[in-house]
């Protein structure tokens, strides 16, 4: 199946895509966006609904789920659809315009905005082969429902945003929280990190153990997981501790696909690009945690602004007349105003 031509083509429907999508309707582009998953939101809805987010503007603090549906529905103002369930298999240039190739359809486009995330995605297991067997029974590697870990013993591997987040987050539900991580080094957010800790000093119902790792998982059944062996990786001892629950947060395996064969350019899966969010190849532009600069930083609030840069440049190349900036929303007439 062959779609109808469009303005602009979004690659990805996380917030960043999401937000292309809005901007895109509010410079008056026809515009689509297209994304594996089978719902948007991209990480935000297939891996953190219920994780509070507290660095996005305007919000002291908003669920992950609500910032999706927020950003739904201010980009379903124009009408501009959303293709999801369709993997990107190709990029071809078909009497002066491009074709994105799907699994499901071709959608020809004038200009195409990649906001990808970090690709496919899939949370990275433990290395333990042990574990394998006790994935969705017992070990979660992602949490769709905090409300499932009230009173549960609960020990986090890992020692990233995510990990920090959760034994923050789960600390007034949970029985009690364990984090093990192999070092002493975190690479969370300081002042997360220091909630957690300062938790673990006053004994709220936390652990914090550096240079630790899972060695073995027990089972009084075979059935139900009811503890964990960890081991100390400099004193080389290991100790059994009553757990109900494991969460690998490990980070993900990604992969940008077949965004790599587009002649962008690609180093270790980002998109390089310009200030004009360029990828090296005319017609196709980049914002979000795909792309890489230097000073960039992978915050959602950047790339909202990446996405509005994208878009603006891709409108200026696409009709060389119009102006690469819209200028205020509040003086658009897209929005009943006027410039008085």
């Amino acid at each position: 199946m062959t779609h109808e031509l469009k303005d602009i083509t979004i690659i990805g429907a996380g917030p960043t895509g999401l937000y292309a999508l809005f901007y895109a309707g509010l410079r008056g582009m026809s515009a689509q966006v297209i994304d594996a998953l089978p719902e948007s939101g991209g990480q935000l809805a297939a891996l953190y609904p219920e994780k509070l987010i507290f660095d996005v503007a305007g919000f002291p603090r908003i669920l992950a789920k609500d910032l999706v549906t927020g950003l739904s529905d201010q980009a379903a103002q124009f009408g501009n659809p959303l293709h999801l369930n369709r993997t990107v298999t190709g990029l071809d240039e078909v009497d002066g315009h491009f074709v994105v190739r799907t699994t499901d359809g071709d959608f020809p486009t004038k200009s195409v905005v990649i906001a990808g995330g970090i690709g496919a995605f899939t949370p990275r297991k433990l290395p333990q082969t042990v574990s394998h067997p006790w994935y969705g029974r017992g070990i979660d590697d992602v949490v769709l429902d905090p409300a499932r870990y009230t009173n549960k013993r609960v020990l986090i591997v890992g020692g990233g945003d995510s990990a920090f987040d959760w034994a923050q987050q789960l600390r007034p539900r949970a029985l009690h929280v364990t984090l093990i991580h192999r070092s002493d080094r975190f690479r969370a957010h300081q002042a997360t990190v220091d909630d957690v800790l300062a938790a673990a000093a006053r004994g709220d119902r936390t652990e914090v153990l550096t240079f630790h790792e899972l060695h073995d998982i027990l089972s009084l059944d075979g059935e139900q997981l009811n503890g964990a062996v960890i081991r100390a990786t400099k004193e080389k001892t290991t100790r059994a501790i009553d757990v109900d629950v494991i969460l690998p947060m490990l980070g993900f395996v990604s992969d940008i696909g077949a965004l790599a064969e587009w002649g962008l350019n690609v180093e270790k899966d980002e998109i390089q690009v310009t200030s004009q969010m360029e990828t090296g190849r005319e017609g196709v532009y980049a914002a979000g945690d795909i792309t890489t600069y230097p000073g960039k930083l992978k915050l959602i609030s950047v790339g909202f602004g990446e996405a509005a840069t994208a878009v603006n440049q891709a409108v200026h190349w696409i009709y060389p007349e119009k102006k690469v900036s819209p200028g205020h929303s509040s003086n658009l007439a897209i929005f009943g105003q006027t410039a008085e």
